[in-house]
Parts: structure tokens; C-alpha cells; sequence
């Protein structure tokens, strides 16, 4: 027994530290964008650090050396490499927003020759613009050989990577082919990785891995977007077969790998990358390709596509897909906010809602019950696992617009922790610097100063009771970025006036300052939010102006599953009570 429940502990402290893969990502052509803008969205999410850095331009001396740091996000927090649980990269030559005192500073895996000078970007646990317009979105993928890292064999993972290409590149196939050669050069580390790559003219979907436990290299192929198309992934690869056409790119040695590895033989036909170098879905059936099947079905419901497929490997769900009308910020962050809501897997309806339609699921050990003392259970089952999801840390929607400067074509539209309960704030790619408050926070510590943790907070909050709260929320969210985007024009006039008159300077300044008071502006209220539903829903009522203990009590289909109607009315025994 003592060995059964040291097992059991060890193992759940594995799984504890390591990452919660659930990121969702998406990429819009220009000519599926209602604007002509490209788009790429993403979810990061798995509980962790929920800061949103800007890394300033630099020059740097000929000959110097840039260092390559280990990304938890790869294969959890390891204390060998550095940095914190709480804090992902821990180093002064990042710039200000990454030299944070009273950590312990980030260890290299090794370096790569730096070069004379590098471009301003907005980084989180994966890069997301530079001041270019050049544009990245994530998700992790299952592969078959997820390596550790190693000083002088594999020093990169998809975050490092996804940095590097910001720094040095303003075109995404630029930037693909140099995340190519890193990889190709310095190793891969870590689980397999999709990367979308944008600019202001195409997108390209970029998939990676390793193939060897102690090998140097890694695998890559990418493929181009469709301007006319939507594509979406959810931690599986999506790129299947690999062809010799100018719509794809790929390392030389995808095929020789493939079939050293024994998973694939030219006598079987094209090289099918998900099949061969993936490794299913994360979890459960469905966990990928539900998400997959939503937010196709939301862009293009003419489609008619079934939410049911034969297994993990279905082509049922195409790489891209041309959308029913043309999208735009606040639709592809619906697909982010989505429940299922309207399904028949809606997430808001059923016991597991409780009586309040929340539809938070949580996942981890909560499947393991205690029977009885000293025996454990373990209930075998699975939630559907939705676009928006509670332990989100942020999600975005960058546009990258060709026929603006690069100072105000490239915008992240912004929302802290969950997307249902996010506000989209934006955030030109010619600022300079991000908010304060966007830059600092620690999942353990209470900060008021921190955007991440009042969002958080608010949406924590709310679960207690999701169909009340959700509405306030909502309330106030909608008055903000129905703002944002009615004050979108009139900014952008301003700025671009300036930059033609030779005020490039005046611009950038007032577009930082516009950036910045509107973020102090809805993280000040939202404190005044969670103060609210504080006293509005206090003790279970509801409590306003109109009167103080207004009840409101639980639905009746939930009373009846619960067994409210067993309850004491009267003082004989229910037949079977012991």
C-alpha cells in the first residue's frame, strides 16, 4: 500500500510540472478577412505566466553572441535552467520587462551569433509581433519523440524560436526558413509544435518535432495559407501530405528520418506528416479535433461537417477552409470564447453545469476518488475540452495591414486570461513599451497592479455564479471594446497624419499613450468590477438598491437531478434510508 500511494504521488507531482498543453490557434487570409487585413489568433492555455512582455530594438557589438534559454512550456519548469514556475525567462538582455528582481536569473543551453541589430516585439510564453507587422500564433502537438534539451545538441524549442524569427525577420517565409536552419543547425528539444506565421500579405503554418531521444536535429515542414481561407489548429499536427510545390517547405530530412525511424516507406505513397510524426490527440478522443470541427463549423456552417470522425487520423476536417462570410477581430475571437454553446456538447447546460450553466470543467487528479480510507478510485471519463477553457492565461488576435505603416498596421487585440471573460484591448505594433500593468504578475501573489491578476480574479470569481456574474461582465466588457473599436479609425487618422507629416516620433508616443490609458482605464475597472459582484452576490442573493437578500434560489431541473425532493418534509423515512 505505502509503495502503491508513493507511486501514485510521484506521479501526480509529474504530472503537475508538466505543461498543461491546450493551446488553439488560427490563421485568416487576407482576402477571408473582412478588412484585408491577415489575422492570427491564440489561446495560451495552460496556468502559468500571464505577463505580456515588449522587448525593445537593439544593436549589438559585431561578434557578440545571443543566448538561447530553456522554454517550460516545452517540457515543464525544470530548476536546472533557471527562471521560475511563476516567471518564464528571467534575464537582463531581454530588456527591461525581463530583468525582474528577486528571481533566479535564466541559464543559456547555449548560444547562436547575434546579429547587428534586432527588432522591438510583444512576447509572452511564445512570441507575437514585432514592430514589422510580422505576426506568430501557437499550439503544442503530440509527437512520437519529444526530446529534452542539451547544451550543444538541442537547443531550441518553439518559444526561443518564435523569438529569434521576431527579432531578425519582417516576412513570414523569411521567417520560417530561418526557424528551418536553427533547428536544422542547433536541435530541437521538446514536444511537437505548431507555429502560424504572418505578415502583412500571406500566412504559413509551420510544424516541428524531434525524431531522436540523443540526436541534434529536428523535423520541420511548413505550408502556405490560402488567401481565401481559414485555417485552425488544436494541439494536433494538421499538415498531412508533403508535396514538391511552392505552397510547402520542409527540412531535408523529413523523408531519409521518417524512414530510418521505420514509420514510413516510399512504397506506401506521399509522407503523411500528421501520421507519421504525430501521435494523436492530447488526453482523450476529441480533445483536438472538436475544437477543429468548431470553429470550422462556426466560420462555415454551410459546410455541414460532423463533429464525429472514425479516429485521430480523419481528413474529415480539411487543412484550410474558405469561410461563409468574411471575418473579422470580433468573430475569430468568438470562435476563442466558445463553449459549445448551441451544440449538443454545450458546456453550459447539464449537471456538470451546475445550477448556475457554468462551464468551467476541471481537469488533473479530480478523477481519482477516495472510496473509502486507505483505497482509491479511479472514475474513468472525460469532459469535452471547449475552445475557451479556465486555466487560459491570455488569448490574442493579431491583424498585420498592408496599406498602413508598420507602426500602425501591425495590432494585437489583447484579452488577459480566459477569452469568455477577457476584454480585447489593442495595441499597436509601433508603441513604445506596453503597459505596466501588463508587464508584471505572479500566479502566486495577489497584485493589484497586475492586469492578468484582475482578470483572473473576476473570472474565478465568477463560478460561483456563472449565469449571473457572466452577464455584469459582459456588461462592462462590451462597453469597452465597442469603444476600442470605434475609436480604432479615428487613432489611426491621427497617427498616419503624423507619420506623413515626418512625426514618426509624435506618432509612436501617441499611440503608446492611447495603448497605455486604455488599459489603466479597464484595469481600474475591473477591480471595481470584482468589488461589485462581490456585494451584488453576496451570501448567494442578490443584493442592490432594490433591496438587500433578494433571494434566488436553483432551478428546478437541477433541484429535481440533485434530489431536493427527497429532502425532510415530513418526519417519516424515505423507503431504502438506513
Amino acid at each position: 500500500m505505502k509503495t502503491f500511494l508513493l507511486t501514485f504521488v510521484v506521479g501526480a507531482l509529474l504530472l503537475a510540472t508538466y505543461p498543461a498543453a491546450a493551446c488553439t490557434t488560427t490563421l485568416t487570409g487576407k482576402k477571408a478577412s473582412a478588412d484585408g487585413s491577415v489575422m492570427v489568433s491564440h489561446s495560451d492555455d495552460g496556468l502559468g505566466d500571464g505577463r505580456l512582455i515588449y522587448v525593445p530594438a537593439m544593436d549589438h557589438k559585431k561578434g557578440s553572441m545571443r543566448a538561447v534559454y530553456y522554454d517550460g512550456c516545452s517540457l515543464g519548469y525544470k530548476p536546472e535552467w533557471g527562471g521560475s514556475e511563476t516567471q518564464r525567462l528571467v534575464a537582463k538582455d531581454r530588456g527591461p520587462g525581463y530583468d525582474t528582481a528577486g528571481y533566479t536569473h535564466s541559464v543559456p543551453i547555449g548560444y547562436i551569433p547575434q546579429v547587428k541589430h534586432t527588432y522591438a516585439y510583444f512576447d509572452a510564453n511564445y512570441g507575437i509581433m514585432n514592430e514589422h507587422q510580422l505576426s506568430i500564433g501557437e499550439c503544442t502537438d503530440k509527437a512520437k519523440v519529444e526530446p529534452e534539451p542539451a547544451p550543444g545538441k538541442r537547443l531550441f524549442y518553439s518559444s526561443e524560436l518564435s523569438r529569434v524569427a521576431l527579432e531578425r525577420c519582417t516576412k513570414a517565409r523569411e521567417a520560417v526558413k530561418l526557424m528551418g536552419k536553427l533547428i536544422d543547425k542547433y536541435g530541437y528539444y521538446g514536444t511537437g509544435e505548431t507555429l502560424l506565421v504572418a505578415d502583412t500579405e500571406e500566412g504559413w503554418v509551420m510544424e516541428m518535432c524531434g525524431y531522436e531521444e540523443d540526436g541534434t536535429g529536428g523535423v520541420w515542414v511548413a505550408q502556405r495559407v490560402p488567401d481565401d481561407s481559414f485555417f485552425v489548429a488544436a494541439n494536433q499536427f494538421r499538415i498531412r501530405e508533403i508535396r514538391d510545390a511552392r505552397d510547402m517547405m520542409h527540412s531535408k530530412n523529413v523523408f531519409s528520418a521518417a524512414k530510418e525511424k521505420g514509420w514510413w516507406s516510399p512504397k506506401n505513397g506521399p509522407l503523411d506528416w500528421t501520421k507519421t510524426y504525430g501521435d494523436g490527440e492530447y488526453h482523450h478522443p476529441y480533445y483536438s479535433l472538436r475544437r477543429v470541427w468548431r470553429a470550422q463549423s462556426l466560420v462555415a456552417p454551410s459546410k455541414k461537417l460532423s463533429a464525429w470522425v472514425k479516429g485521430p487520423l480523419t481528413k474529415e476536417y480539411p487543412f484550410a477552409i474558405k469561410p461563409d462570410n468574411k471575418l473579422s477581430v470580433e468573430n475569430i475571437f468568438t470562435i476563442h470564447r466558445d463553449n459549445y454553446e448551441g451544440t449538443e456538447f454545450d458546456l453550459t447546460k447539464g449537471l456538470a453545469a451546475g445550477p448556475f450553466n457554468d462551464p468551467n470543467r476541471f481537469e488533473g487528479q479530480a478523477e481519482s476518488v477516495s472510496k473509502k480510507e486507505g483505497e482509491l478510485s479511479v472514475v474513468k471519463g472525460a469532459f469535452e475540452r471547449p475552445l475557451n477553457i479556465y486555466r487560459c492565461v491570455y488569448a490574442y488576435v493579431n491583424q498585420s495591414r498592408k496599406w498602413l505603416p508598420d507602426t500602425i498596421g501591425g495590432l494585437t487585440w489583447y484579452g488577459p486570461d480566459r477569452p469568455a471573460t477577457a476584454c480585447l484591448m489593442p495595441f499597436y505594433a509601433g508603441v513604445n513599451n506596453l503597459p505596466a500593468p501588463l508587464q508584471q504578475g505572479d500566479i502566486l501573489k495577489f497584485d493589484r497592479n497586475s492586469m492578468w491578476t484582475a482578470f483572473n480574479y473576476v473570472a474565478n470569481y465568477a463560478m460561483l455564479k456563472y449565469s449571473f456574474m457572466i452577464k455584469d461582465i459582459h456588461s462592462v466588457r462590451d462597453r469597452f471594446e465597442a469603444e476600442a473599436f470605434g475609436r480604432q479609425l479615428g487613432i489611426e487618422q491621427t497617427a498616419l497624419s503624423l507619420i506623413k507629416n515626418k512625426k514618426k516620433a509624435e506618432a509612436k508616443e501617441m499611440l503608446t499613450k492611447y495603448c497605455d490609458d486604455n488599459a489603466q482605464r479597464v484595469l481600474n475597472k475591473w477591480w471595481k468590477l470584482s468589488e461589485h459582484l462581490y456585494i451584488k452576490y453576496n451570501d448567494g442573493y442578490l443584493n442592490t438598491s432594490a433591496g438587500i437578500a433578494q433571494s434566488v434560489f436553483y432551478p428546478a431541473w437541477w433541484l429535481k437531478q440533485v434530489g431536493y425532493e427527497k429532502g425532510p418534509l415530513t418526519y417519516a423515512k424515505h423507503p431504502g434510508e438506513h
